[in-house]
């Protein structure tokens, strides 16, 4: 049998932003909204001093992250043809623009799960991970990143 796994997860909600598909033929490329939401799955195999997989109060840098991405943010590829006419219209104070080498939901959900290992790392020394991410635009759509990082359990 094998060690036990103690999971937990937290629901981050409510970043409205816009982004566009440029390749995509039918609509998804041209620029439309959301509200995102995200859901982190934890995993640990011994609880934390107060008895946690993961002290949710100090997850504030990983809510900074994600408000500072997609709160009232325009979202576009790096290979977007119209990237310099974005820029401009950053620089005018028209949107709030941020550069992703991908804005799908696929894409986010493995972005948000590199933050929040990120973070778990370094402040809990490998001892506990985020083993999954949910990335989701509205209540019929969402996508998945499943996967511990290679450091986990090696502490």
């Amino acid at each position: 049998m094998g060690r036990p796994v103690y999971t937990c997860s937290k629901a981050f909600t409510d970043f409205p932003c816009c982004h566009r598909q440029w390749r995509h033929k039918g609509h998804c490329r041209f620029v439309h909204g959301y509200s995102r939401s995200f859901v982190f799955w934890f995993a640990a195999t011994r609880l934390d001093e107060h008895g946690f997989v993961v002290d949710f109060s100090g997850l504030g840098p990983l809510r900074r992250q994600l408000t500072e991405q997609f709160d009232h943010t325009f979202l576009v590829n790096r290979d977007d043809p119209l990237l310099a006419e974005w820029q401009r219209l950053h620089r005018l104070g028209a949107l709030d623009l941020r550069v992703l080498e991908n804005v799908g939901m696929e894409a986010t959900a493995r972005l948000v799960w590199e933050w929040a290992n990120a973070l778990l790392r370094q402040r809990d020394q490998g001892r506990c991970c985020c083993w999954k991410a949910e990335a989701r635009e509205n209540d019929s759509n969402s996508a998945y990143y499943e996967a511990c990082p290679d450091w986990y359990g090696s502490s």
